[in-house]
């Protein structure tokens, strides 16, 4: 009996190879395949072939990184030579609130006035409004006094972030292999902050992002960042030898600005709605109206990494391997 390679992709083509191979045997030689109830059976064994064989060809292409095309595979792929695929960018505008008035001047007046991280403004564009927020605090530069009148002056511009200013928590369980997700997708990983504090204790402390373990030590404050499933990113930490290991029952807290991408670009007219705090951190709402002027209109947005540019740069970053070349 010869041995026949069933390789092809197409059904009929099966059914011929099936055929031929079951005329090979003398018990088939004058069987009828066509007119029997053989037939159906042919077409049982064809169809299950063609199943297998397209799905060990889809198992195959999703194996290799150049031959990949769903998403979740790729940046698997890419992850392995240490690529982290780009996020969605929020649209950035740069504005300059003007001076916040704190009223009479006495002993109680704050000697700084802190714009809160969160919502600052609503820009809009094209019939539709867009919120812009900022990762962190922005302390004002000085607090001056006026003709027996307080009033907070940021002089410098303030970048803000089209998106929603969001918060994860989570709390460290050291005796299972927790992970830490963000939960939520469209995510502007450049806006990510984290930090952690104990169970009990109020103060936090604020963790650096890293992409590489080099210069790193037991108790360097760091984590890394990583694609998973659904365009989500998943936060990881040291281990105690590269960067400092959690302890158990720590709780971490992850900020972000969850962003429109592209869409986000083009606002240039803003309204005010933040949330000052005072030094001594109690919230303040200023009894005037707070103006916004635009330095530059929002810009600068973009959508995720898409696949092929994945695909593209993945390799050509692992070559470079943070050399320099000259």
């Amino acid at each position: 009996m010869p041995f026949t390679q069933f390789t092809n992709l197409d059904f009929d083509e099966i059914k011929v190879q099936i055929k031929d191979f079951l005329r090979a045997n003398s018990n088939f030689t004058d069987f009828d395949f066509e007119g029997s109830n053989f037939s159906v059976l042919i077409d049982t064994l064809a169809y299950n072939t063609y199943i297998n064989s397209f799905n060990a060809n889809l198992v195959a292409n999703e194996s290799f990184l150049d031959s990949a095309t769903i998403r979740e595979n790729v940046v698997s792929l890419a992850r392995n030579i240490g690529y982290v695929p780009r996020s969605k960018t929020a649209a950035t505008a740069t504005i300059r609130i003007s001076d916040v008035n704190l009223g009479v001047t006495n002993n109680n007046t704050p000697k700084f006035l802190k714009l809160r991280a969160g919502l600052v403004c609503v820009g809009n564009s094209n019939n539709t409004t867009f919120t812009f927020s900022i990762p962190d605090n922005i302390a004002s530069s000085k607090v001056v006094s006026i003709n027996g009148t307080s009033f907070a002056q940021f002089n410098e511009d303030i970048l803000v972030y089209e998106g929603t200013y969001l918060t994860n928590t989570f709390l460290v369980d050291t005796s299972i292999d927790d992970r830490f997700i963000i939960s939520t997708t469209n995510v502007d990983s450049s806006t990510i902050r984290v930090s952690v504090r104990p169970l009990n204790d109020s103060s936090a402390r604020k963790y650096s992002r890293v992409d590489n373990i080099l210069n790193l030590d037991k108790n360097s404050e760091i984590y890394l960042l990583q694609e998973v499933q659904d365009e989500k990113y998943e936060i990881l930490f040291g281990d105690g030898l590269f960067g400092k290991k959690l302890e158990n029952n720590s709780v971490i807290t992850a900020t972000y600005i969850v962003t429109e991408g592209l869409d986000g670009n083009g606002p240039s007219n803003f309204s005010f709605q933040g949330t000052f705090a005072k030094d001594d951190g109690t919230f303040f709402t200023p009894s005037d109206s707070v103006d916004i002027t635009t330095v530059t209109n929002a810009s600068n947005g973009a959508n995720v990494e898409d696949v092929s540019s994945i695909k593209y740069f993945a390799p050509r970053l692992y070559s470079a391997q943070y050399r320099a070349v000259t």
